[in-house]
């Protein structure tokens, strides 16, 4: 006897590549914030996805992020660079 609202069938589950998705995900939040340390992962996340793209699907997801990750080391040079040239960092706070 089944409950009200559900059925007997399973469910299909989705056949994305986790792996893929969260390289994506930290390649786009890397943009943004924690470039330095989201880069890496997206970039080790997407190669790990990549390799898997042939079971579970995602390798254009896998490939974005792999891209984004390379872009936010990209920008955290960039933005170093400035910055150096700039006389570094203050911190200043105070009135």
């Amino acid at each position: 006897m089944t409950s009200y609202g559900s059925s007997s069938t399973a469910s299909p589950r989705s056949r994305t590549n986790g792996l893929a998705i969260a390289s994506l995900v930290c390649g786009i939040v890397g943009l943004f914030v924690f470039n330095v340390i989201l880069g890496p992962v997206a970039i080790v996340l997407g190669a790990v996805g990549l390799r898997q793209a042939g079971v579970k699907g995602g390798a254009g997801m896998a490939k974005a992020g792999i891209v984004l990750g390379v872009l936010d080391l990209v920008l955290f040079g960039v933005l170093l660079a400035v910055s150096a040239a700039n006389g570094g960092f203050s911190w200043y706070v105070g009135g």
